[in-house]
């Protein structure tokens, strides 16, 4: 699988994406956090244990478009 870090800290940067309890269609987290596009990594789908929920469809094409940006050098 291919991921993006969310994290909870108040780490603004120019690529960082927030993420509201509005944005989840299913599930959520406890608190307001931010999509970090430009820290990706990779796992493999077995050592996830739980999904906290699913973002809504603007806000994955959002973190796409983003990623875009970061990989174009725009």
């Amino acid at each position: 699988m291919i991921l993006c870090q969310i994290t909870s800290q108040a780490r603004e940067d120019e690529y960082a994406i927030r993420l509201e309890a509005s944005d989840f269609v299913t599930g959520g987290l406890h608190q307001s956090s931010r999509i970090r596009p430009n820290r990706v990594f990779t796992a493999d789908s077995a050592i996830i244990v739980y999904r906290a929920g699913h973002v809504t469809g603007s806000k994955l094409a959002e973190v796409r478009q983003r990623l875009i940006q970061i990989l174009s050098g725009s």
